[in-house]
């Protein structure tokens, strides 16, 4: 499958999942008929381990002890 048509059916299956769920409040906040904006992000892991991905993660928003 295209990564386009994969990002492109993510976003529509929850776009209307929320929509169906959460209706009263995104109404107050979405007038438009779409939810997301047209554009995204992808990018590549290569051939790092899943528990080393996890590790980064994990860690990214904790400040680094070895700098002063």
């Amino acid at each position: 499958i295209a990564l386009s048509n994969l990002v492109n059916n993510l976003k529509s299956v929850t776009s209307r999942k929320l929509r169906q769920e959460f209706s009263d409040h995104l109404n107050s906040f979405y007038w438009k008929d779409v939810l997301w904006n047209g554009s995204y992000f992808v990018a590549s892991c290569g051939g790092v381990t899943i528990s080393t991905r996890r590790q980064y993660i994990e860690n990214q928003n904790k400040p680094n002890s070895d700098k002063p």
